[in-house]
């Protein structure tokens, strides 16, 4: 049996060749329409790649049932604005941090954390790219002003790292990049707001 949010599909697992149709299949279902995936069991069991194209190697005869559990994508997005506030809180913290240890010339511990730093800016500025994206705060122009000033930070901060100018960094991270993150608060309150016009419509 093949299932979406307990509901039979009507597709039959014999028809398939592996688990990989299975899954391409229901992709295209009405029934995932303004819905996201958010689990996949295969036998009663949890299933998530251990490698790229696992899926395809999972032959339709080692399996009897198929259940896809889903959200609207309006629910998952409102979870997401909640999450951003918590990376935004990371985000201030791990750069004191980072500073804070330029500044006693614990430089390779320092370095250590402003990697763990730059990869949360990154999912940070894609996470706010995809809500955007998908409930339109082109509109509002302190978000471009604010997504404006942290792509160009950390642009900025690369270049130091570069010149490996310690002291500089850590000025950048408390006196422009803490401040920086601190504005994003009115952005993502905004993005809450045009969520919940969007559940509404």
């Amino acid at each position: 049996m093949i299932s979406i949010d307990g509901k039979d599909t009507g597709k039959e697992v014999g028809k398939f060749g592996n688990l990989d149709e299975i899954l391409i299949s229901i992709m295209h279902d009405e029934a995932l329409e303004n819905r996201v995936v958010t689990d996949v069991f295969v036998n009663k069991e949890i299933f998530s790649e251990i490698y790229p194209h696992q899926a395809e190697d999972i032959d339709a005869s080692e399996i009897q049932s198929v259940e896809i559990v889903t959200m609207p994508i309006s629910e998952m997005a409102a979870n997401i604005t909640e999450e951003l506030y918590k990376v935004m809180k990371v985000m201030d913290q791990g750069a004191r941090r980072v500073a804070e240890l330029f500044r006693r010339a614990e430089d390779g511990e320092a370095l250590e954390f402003y990697q763990d730093l730059l990869d949360v800016i990154r999912h940070f500025l894609s996470m706010i790219s995809l809500l955007r994206n998908e409930f339109s705060l082109k509109r509002h122009p302190h978000f471009n002003e604010a997504t404006e000033e942290l792509s160009q930070l950390f642009s900025e901060m690369l270049e130091v790292v570069e010149n490996e100018d310690w002291i500089l960094l850590s000025d950048l991270l408390e006196y422009e990049f803490i401040p920086a993150v601190e504005r994003f608060k009115s952005v993502i309150a905004q993005l809450r707001e045009d969520i919940k016009d969007y559940i509404k419509a």
